[in-house]
């Protein structure tokens, strides 16, 4: 079915962006985004609880090495490190 909607620009531009990272047309994602939309209580309906699962363990690396322990301060520098390199490659496109 068609219908028309009033998105607002920066809600539509993000839509646009998530699709496009998808790999999957607008009107797909809309449709997937309502049905999950749908499929949750309503705004009046009480949740049902939830059990919360255990954090996965991940004692060693897919080459079979120990994975080394990384200080927060380590962390951050390794994602700062990160985020500079890709804005490095986008700058010089």
């Amino acid at each position: 079915m068609r219908t028309t909607l009033d998105i607002p620009d920066p809600l539509f531009r993000e839509l646009k962006a998530r699709a496009a990272l998808e790999g999957l047309k607008l009107k797909d994602l809309l449709a997937a985004l309502i049905e999950a939309g749908l499929r949750q209580p309503s705004v009046g309906e009480a949740p049902t609880p939830r059990t919360r699962s255990p954090l996965p363990v991940i004692s060693q690396a897919t080459t079979g090495q120990p994975i080394p322990a990384v200080s927060n301060a380590e962390l951050a520098q390794i994602e700062l490190d990160e985020d500079l390199a890709k804005h490095g490659r986008s700058a010089r496109r």
